[in-house]
């Protein structure tokens, strides 16, 4: 299951009520090792700020359905109390029509018995970290003293299906397990046995000398054709056995802008500004990817979520996505679905020199390319209120066809893949 809050609430808002504090020190967390160290409680939101916030939630969203969505940092080091008051609130300040929901966003280190009780009894959706089996998650997924973490990773996972919890996987995709899109996706189905996957590529920064254009990533960084490729060989795989049993975010949201709708994610919306960020003290952010000064929008305590949501300068913010397009990006013929792409992303120059390409907008030009016939497929069927995972069937028959192809092409014959190359040195090349 995922959840969409875009699609029917005015706005959400992303909380971390334990700021960046984190049992883990992945390689790759954009906060520094000051912000995220663990402190002894009493830290974090106060009991105070905690109904101030659920209280002027609720009361300011306009649909029936509220969502609640709690990130870090790792949220769970807030405790069961921490979380039980939060639902008591919600309970207290709902309304008669009204269905609240929550997301939590956890490493897994902390899921027991108690803990997976809880989110089963009150519905919560968990969001849990993993990026790969073996070393492609342990080697940048460390806890803080610097030891591997999947083995406790996969007890708790263990101890979510033992109880029946809903989950999600979130994997991050980083230069360290970017070429195993075969061996991480079959992980997650088979031995995690994800049915909803979220893949999300690392791109971590640094502005050079103060100037724009000496924007550079560090080396856990992916660049964008290896995230394009990590996604076309995890997509070969989806389309051949798993439509209609395994969601995985960005398939999802590509075949919604196929069939004319929302894709839900909200880096490929045409606008944003829609996800703000709660930190713990009580301080709005224009959203999670923005915590900064500049974009600081003001304190649940001044004024209400409803008036910083709406304030002139966030809707600048959030319009900006669209309004600063370079021309590379407006000509694009798959602009529709990745719309420019995150914002924070746009750190790259055209080839004319015009600012504000996506640093991923090669490989997400060349994924969305590579799945446009079997989208198109998916979204007729869909408008034809036949199943997409017919898609399946089309697919193994040109999967027949291509091998009957291979079977008949002589070694001096151009290679049927298209390649160009005679056969012999294509896919007819013989392994030494």
């Amino acid at each position: 299951m995922t959840t969409d809050p875009e699609s029917s609430a005015t706005f959400q808002v992303i909380l971390r009520p334990g700021g960046a504090q984190c049992n883990l020190a992945c390689k790759y967390c954009r906060y520094s090792p000051e912000e995220r160290q663990y402190k002894k409680k009493p830290f974090g939101m106060t009991k105070n700020t905690l109904e101030t916030f659920i209280r002027q939630y609720i009361k300011d969203q306009s649909a029936p359905d509220v969502i609640f969505n709690w990130q870090g940092g790792e949220p769970l080091l807030m405790g069961l109390e921490f979380f039980q008051q939060a639902v008591d609130f919600q309970l207290q300040y709902r309304g008669p029509e009204m269905t609240v929901y929550n997301t939590v966003q956890t490493n897994g280190l902390l899921l027991d018995d108690d803990w997976c009780r809880f989110v089963k009894a009150n519905g919560f959706l968990v969001v849990i970290g993993i990026d790969g089996p073996g070393d492609l998650h342990d080697t940048t997924r460390v806890d803080t003293s610097g030891q591997p973490t999947l083995e406790r990773v996969m007890g708790g996972v263990e101890l979510l299906h033992k109880h029946g919890v809903e989950f999600n996987t979130l994997t991050h995709v980083h230069a360290g397990n970017v070429d195993s899109p075969v061996e991480i996706y079959r992980f997650l189905r088979d031995d995690v046995r994800a049915r909803f996957m979220q893949f999300t590529p690392v791109v971590i920064a640094t502005n050079n000398a103060g100037s724009k254009r000496k924007m550079r990533v560090n080396e856990v960084s992916v660049t964008g054709w290896q995230y394009g490729g990590f996604l076309k060989k995890t997509f070969g795989g989806w389309v051949r056995r798993d439509v209609g049993t395994v969601s995985v975010d960005i398939f999802d949201a590509a075949l919604a802008a196929w069939s004319g709708q929302p894709s839900g994610l909200c880096i490929f919306e045409e606008t944003c500004g829609k996800s703000l960020a709660l930190e713990h003290n009580g301080e709005l952010y224009a959203c999670d990817n923005f915590v900064e000064p500049d974009h600081r929008l003001g304190h649940i305590k001044e004024k209400s979520l409803a008036d910083m949501a709406s304030t002139e300068q966030q809707v600048r913010f959030g319009n900006a996505k669209r309004d600063v397009l370079p021309i590379h990006c407006l000509q694009c013929q798959v602009r529709f679905v990745c719309n420019g792409g995150c914002p924070k992303n746009r750190i790259l120059h055209s080839p004319d020199g015009e600012a504000g390409v996506n640093y991923l907008c090669e490989g997400y030009r060349d994924f969305f390319n590579y799945i446009e016939p079997a989208m198109t497929f998916m979204a007729d069927e869909l408008k034809e209120d036949r199943s997409p995972a017919n898609v399946m069937y089309l697919i193994a028959q040109q999967d027949a066809l291509s091998q009957l192809s291979l079977a008949e092409t002589g070694d001096d014959d151009a290679c049927p893949c298209g390649s160009g190359l005679k056969f012999k040195d294509c896919h007819g090349r013989k392994e030494a």
